[in-house]
């Protein structure tokens, strides 16, 4: 197992117990999660929005949360979800909608979870904008790709697109299934803990299998979203797309927010497209313990956090 894949696993454990949890939920504002995440509310987090596009950038906004328990909460879920395309519209953003499954039923209830991204999708439909289904652990991988296959059919892919993660062993087979349907995908390297069974524990074989993917993708004419801030990739994605004549309009860079704005912005001055996945909500632990499990220097920027409080 390499130390990227030991860290990622042992910054997870550690986010995992309970005293650290409360902590963080208690002081995490403090301690720099607004740095990862743009407000709890949602007018702060259009204020954010409106930012970012004044700077020739896309923005994805998500909504934070997942795995609920009951109904109730997952209705409230689609519901915000249908107010931010809504406010999307009324405020003139170019911005689009990023949803997690299991935070809309799909662990009580698959026909709920139908049901609710229906509703989303139609919002999306009137307001003609677009709606990325997020890829979550591998445990949900299969009935997220069932799902997305059903909306992709009834709403076509300027609606609905999906994500696959690249350290999963099968998604190279999952790619090849979605691109011949013409989906819209964003490529990922995977942020879950997965068991070494269905996983790349290399970091180089996580890479090695992300630029196949995006590439693949690209070459069979379907829109890519190229997600990561390694520039290594970013610059082989850049060489093979002059290459191969796939024009700037056929995909886009997708980065995190807070995360690599310097190199945001030098894409977008470049010509690229460029977007901002901005999370967004007061569920937001679960989705910061993963960005810092994804790179060791968000554990100092957290400690120096610490210290200064």
């Amino acid at each position: 197992m390499s130390w990227d894949s030991m860290m990622r696993g042992a910054v997870l454990s550690v986010a995992g117990n309970g005293a650290v949890r409360a902590f963080f939920r208690k002081y995490g504002m403090r301690l720099g999660v607004a740095r990862f995440v743009a407000a709890e509310e949602l007018e702060g987090t259009l204020e954010a929005v409106r930012r970012l596009n004044e700077q020739g950038l896309l923005v994805t906004l998500d909504y934070l949360g997942e795995s609920v328990a009951e109904p109730k909460l997952a209705e409230e879920a689609a519901e915000q979800a249908v107010r931010v395309l809504r406010r999307i519209e009324e405020s003139k953003l170019n911005a689009n909608v990023s949803v997690k499954l299991t935070q809309l039923g799909l662990g009580i209830d698959s026909k709920l979870c139908e049901a609710l991204m229906t509703r989303i999708l139609t919002e999306a439909q009137r307001t003609g904008n677009f709606v990325r289904i997020d890829m979550e652990d591998s445990s949900v991988t299969q009935a997220t790709i069932d799902l997305f296959r059903k909306l992709l059919a009834r709403y076509g892919r300027k609606r609905v697109g999906l994500v696959l993660q690249s350290y999963l062993y099968r998604t190279e087979a999952d790619r090849k299934l979605l691109g011949a349907l013409g989906a819209n995908l964003r490529i990922v390297k995977g942020a879950y803990k997965e068991p070494k069974k269905v996983a790349f524990p290399n970091k180089k074989d996580v890479d090695d299998s992300y630029v196949r993917l995006v590439e693949s993708h690209l070459s069979q004419g379907c829109y890519t979203a190229v997600a990561t801030h390694d520039e290594r990739i970013i610059e082989k994605v850049v060489a093979f797309a002059k290459d191969q004549g796939i024009a700037r309009d056929r995909f886009e860079f997708q980065m995190l927010y807070g995360i690599a704005t310097s190199l945001q912005l030098r894409l977008a001055q470049e010509g690229y497209r460029v977007r901002v996945y901005t999370p967004f909500g007061e569920a937001w632990y679960p989705y910061f313990a993963r960005r810092i499990a994804e790179r060791p220097a968000n554990v100092w920027f957290v400690a120096k956090g610490l210290f200064r409080s």
